[in-house]
């Protein structure tokens, strides 16, 4: 699957963790209302191109989840500041 990095040389290898160091920055680094986004800008760092086959759940179960999730951003960031704005998609 990842037979093309053994025919970059050393410079063209640097170039490519560099460019994948960036996208995992910008996926680290999203705040407020992109925590709740999947990140397809994410997947197109990887060199295989598909269309990704997401599942999406029913809105009661995909509500708990989010629930979940920012409850548990409480827990592991307790000190986190407070985005509190609209959400404007």
């Amino acid at each position: 699957m990842d037979d093309d990095l053994e025919s970059l040389d050393r410079d063209a290898l640097i170039a490519e963790v560099k460019r994948l160091r960036t996208g995992i920055r910008q996926h680290r680094d999203a705040t407020g209302h992109d925590l709740c986004w999947h990140h397809p800008d994410l997947w197109d760092l990887l060199p295989e191109k598909t269309e990704p086959s997401i599942a999406v759940p029913p809105w009661p179960k995909f509500m708990r989840g989010c629930i979940q999730y920012r409850q548990s951003l409480d827990k592991q960031a307790p000190g986190a500041p407070v985005h509190d704005k609209e959400f404007n998609g």
